[in-house]
């Protein structure tokens, strides 16, 4: 039975090296994947609240686009200063 031991461990070490090498190029290619240049003319479309994987900030984005439409105005929702402009 000891020598059945030993033959799966000294297995064991001549696969393990390759097997720590395909791991390290899965996880190197898994990286290498979500990296991405955005042109600047895109950038404003990621940067929109709805995009967000929060359901709150989609209903909250419906929301003020309604109350912007029956309002007439948009913005004021956090900035501060007055209505001049004059920050």
């Amino acid at each position: 039975m000891s020598a059945r031991r030993a033959v799966t461990r000294t297995a064991l070490a001549a696969v393990l090296p390759s097997l720590a090498l395909g791991f390290a190029l899965v996880l190197a290619c898994g990286f290498g994947a979500g990296c991405a240049s955005v042109p600047a003319y895109q950038r404003e479309h990621l940067a929109d609240p709805i995009m967000s994987f929060d359901a709150q900030a989609k209903r909250d984005a419906r929301m003020m686009k309604a109350l912007e439409a029956r309002e007439g105005s948009t913005g004021g929702t956090g900035g501060a200063g007055g209505g001049c402009a004059c920050n």
